[in-house]
């Protein structure tokens, strides 16, 4: 049975990677990356160019959250990974796919596997795992 468990969840982390190769266009850009300096926290989302619907409720929610609950304490970033320009964040924070990181000064919460799990198909209950762990940073 753990086994059987286990080979699903397997192929669905595969299934959501591999989905985020297509889907919606319609993105935010990341023209002012900001530095570490100039916040408490940072949720950095990085993202590709063609994405899935996970990929865009994964963003949508944690932009909502953030704005609506830690306008004053988080910035919320979203970076491109296709473009040149982010190159030096994306080796910083050894960034592959789609990606979702709290960070204040050195921590870093990668918060992508809950984020992906949770953000289409529960989004209150990403909501309150996403709000509890931005609390621990704050």
């Amino acid at each position: 049975m753990k086994n059987k468990t286990l080979f699903i969840l397997t192929l669905f982390f595969v299934f959501v990677f591999y989905s985020c190769k297509t889907g919606n266009k319609d993105i935010a850009n990341s023209e002012n990356i900001v530095s570490q300096e100039s916040t408490d926290v940072i949720a950095y989302y990085f993202y590709g160019k063609i994405r899935c619907a996970t990929c865009i409720a994964v963003e949508k929610v944690t932009k909502e959250v953030i704005r609506r609950d830690y306008a004053e304490n988080v910035i919320f970033q979203t970076i491109d990974r296709e473009e040149d320009k982010n190159e030096e964040l994306i080796k910083k924070y050894k960034v592959a796919g789609q990606t979702l990181l709290l960070v204040k000064g050195n921590e870093v919460i990668n918060l992508t596997n809950m984020a992906f799990l949770l953000a289409r198909n529960a989004p209150e209950e990403y909501e309150t795992r996403l709000k509890s762990t931005i609390e621990t940073m704050l």
